[in-house]
C-alpha cells in the first residue's frame, strides 16, 4: 500500500535558506513519487466491471508508474501511454510492473490524446493524472500527514504541474489550518497554472523543454484551476539552472535523490523572495525518478559552476617530460587531475612543435582556480580556462 513518508528536518538547508526547513520525502514511495496516493485511491474505488475492463493512463512518467504498480497489485490490466522522451527509469519500471507501455509523441499532450482515443477504442477506464476528484483526494493525504508530523508548520512549498497535488494539499491543510501559507512552484519553461490564473481560464502553452518533466504540463483544467485559486497563496516559477542546483544540493546536503519537479520547491526557496526566513517550512519533495545519466550531467555542471571542477587548455612544447613537469606543478597547487587530452592538429593557437593539453581538474573553489592559473602563468605557461 501507500507509505506514510518521513518529514525530515534539514539542518543544512535551514542554514542555507534561513528558514526552519523540513523535507517531505515522497521520493521514498515504492514507485518513487507521490503519484501513488491518487492512483491507489482511484483504483480502489473502481467497481467489478471497471476492474475487468482495465485502465489506461497518460503520463510523463510518475503517474503511469504509480497506476501500473497499484493496478498490478489489485489485478487490474493497465495500459500506460508516455511521450517518447519519458525518462528510461520510469518506462522500464512501468513495464516491470506488468503494464503495456506505449511511447508516442514528443509531449505529454500527445500521449494524453493517444491514450484518450485508445481508451475509447478498447473500452478502458481513463485514469487522469490530476483532473479527477479521487486523484486529488488521494494527493490530499500528503497534507494530512504533514499536519500530523509538523503541527507547527507555517508554510508549505509544493511543485505544480496540472495542480492535483497542490489542490489536494490545499484542501486538506486549509480546512484545519487556514493560516498556513501554501506556495506553488512551476518552471519558467511551462508556467501553465500561472498563465491560467492570470487569464482566468486554462490556456494551452507551446511545448517547452524542462528538467522538471514531472510538472511539464502545457494546460491545466478548470477543476484544479479553481482549487488553486481558492487555496494557494502564492505561485512562482524557477529556471532550469536553479532546478539543477537544487538537485545537486539535495544530493550533497540531504543525501537524497530528487527529480527536477521534486527539487523545484528548494529552488524557489533559495532564489525567490518568499519571506520565509525564520519560519517553519516544509518542502514537498514530490519524486526521485531521475535517470542516472541526467543526474551525472547535473552534478558535473554544478561542480563546474561552483568552481570545484575546471577545464584548462595549456600550451606545451612537444618534448619528452613536458607533460610530467606540468602535472607536477598542478599537484603542487593541490589540484587533482581527472582527465588529460592532447591536441596537436586542431588547437587554434599551436605552432609546429607545440601541443595543446586540456586538463580537467578537481579544485576547491573559484579562489583555488585563480591561484592555479596564477601559478601556471608565473611558470611561463600559456593557459586558458575553457567553459564554465
Amino acid at each position: 500500500m501507500v507509505q506514510a513518508t518521513p518529514c525530515a528536518l534539514s539542518r543544512g538547508l535551514s542554514e542555507l535558506t534561513g528558514a526552519r526547513c523540513w523535507v517531505k520525502l515522497e521520493n521514498l514511495q515504492m514507485t518513487g513519487s507521490f503519484k501513488e496516493r491518487g492512483a491507489a485511491n482511484l483504483l480502489l474505488q473502481l467497481d467489478g466491471d471497471e476492474r475487468r475492463r482495465g485502465v489506461i493512463a497518460a503520463s510523463a512518467g510518475n503517474h503511469g508508474l504509480a497506476v501500473a504498480h497499484h493496478a498490478a497489485r489489485l489485478g487490474i490490466p493497465a495500459v500506460i501511454v508516455m511521450p517518447e522522451w519519458a525518462p528510461l527509469v520510469k518506462v522500464t519500471s512501468a513495464r516491470r510492473n506488468g503494464a503495456e507501455v506505449i511511447l508516442t509523441g514528443d509531449t505529454f499532450d500527445d500521449a494524453y490524446d493517444h491514450a484518450a482515443a485508445l481508451g475509447d477504442e478498447r473500452g478502458l477506464v481513463f485514469v487522469h493524472p490530476f483532473d479527477d476528484e479521487r486523484i486529488i483526494a488521494g494527493q490530499a493525504t500528503v497534507g494530512l500527514e504533514l499536519l500530523e508530523q509538523r503541527p507547527d508548520v507555517e508554510a508549505i512549498v509544493v511543485p505544480v504541474g496540472g495542480g492535483g497535488l497542490i489542490s489536494g494539499i490545499g484542501a486538506a491543510v486549509k480546512a484545519r489550518r487556514p493560516d498556513v501559507r501554501l506556495i506553488g512552484v512551476q518552471t519558467d519553461a511551462l508556467p501553465s497554472m500561472r498563465r491560467a490564473l492570470a487569464d482566468g481560464k486554462p490556456v494551452r502553452l507551446p511545448p517547452g523543454s524542462t528538467l522538471a518533466d514531472g510538472i511539464a504540463v502545457r494546460e491545466v483544467r478548470e477543476r484544479t484551476l479553481e482549487l488553486t485559486r481558492r487555496y494557494v497563496d502564492e505561485l512562482v516559477s524557477v529556471s532550469e539552472e536553479e532546478i539543477a542546483r537544487a538537485i545537486l544540493l539535495l544530493v550533497e546536503i540531504e543525501k537524497t535523490v530528487a527529480e527536477g519537479a521534486g527539487a523545484a520547491p528548494l529552488a524557489a526557496l533559495l532564489n525567490r523572495s518568499l519571506d520565509l526566513r525564520g519560519r517553519t517550512v516544509v518542502l514537498v519533495l514530490s519524486g526521485g525518478n531521475i535517470d542516472v545519466t541526467m543526474l551525472a550531467r547535473i552534478i558535473e555542471r554544478g561542480l563546474v559552476k561552483d568552481g570545484r571542477m575546471v577545464r584548462l587548455a595549456v600550451l606545451l612544447r612537444d618534448r619528452p617530460g613536458a607533460l610530467a613537469r606540468l602535472t607536477a606543478l598542478v599537484a603542487e597547487a593541490r589540484a587533482n587531475v581527472v582527465h588529460i587530452e592532447h591536441d596537436r592538429a586542431f588547437a587554434h593557437w599551436t605552432a609546429i612543435g607545440e601541443t595543446e593539453v586540456a586538463l580537467t581538474l578537481e579544485t576547491s573553489g573559484r579562489d583555488h582556480i585563480e591561484q592555479l592559473l596564477e601559478r601556471l602563468r608565473a611558470a611561463g605557461y600559456r593557459v586558458e580556462e575553457q567553459g564554465g
